[in-house]
């Protein structure tokens, strides 16, 4: 007997338009924190940066570097900014991996953002 569509269907989970252009994880997860196959809205900033920490549970630390102009010297000097975000165990991104995360509602008290696409 042949299998039915739907029975192939819910075996298989595809990833969710999070309605950003980004490329959705080869894998699979069950998670529902992550905005592919969970059910968490992503909305607001994109930030890319660099995954300096990945020693917590299912968190990141990426920090993100920028230029500031200091009008009295006439020079630039580089800031740096790190935000804790979510890390899905369908993309597990590593330290020292370029990564894109995107803000969403606050999963604790220093997350608000989720990593949505490694290897930028």
């Amino acid at each position: 007997m042949a299998k039915k569509k739907s029975e192939t269907a819910s075996k298989t989970k595809k990833a969710r338009d999070i309605g950003v252009d980004v490329v959705p994880p080869k894998r699979t997860c069950t998670d529902p924190h992550c905005p592919f196959h969970g059910t968490l809205p992503v909305r607001g900033q994109m930030i890319e940066g660099v995954v300096v920490s990945d020693k917590m549970d299912l968190t990141v630390v990426v920090s993100r570097e920028r230029r500031h102009y200091v009008p009295k010297f006439e020079r630039y000097e580089r800031r740096t900014s790190r935000y804790s975000a979510h890390n899905p165990s369908c993309i597990s991104a590593k330290t020292g991996e370029k990564v894109r995360i995107m803000e969403c509602r606050p999963l604790s008290k220093t997350k608000s953002f989720v990593v949505v696409e490694s290897g930028v």
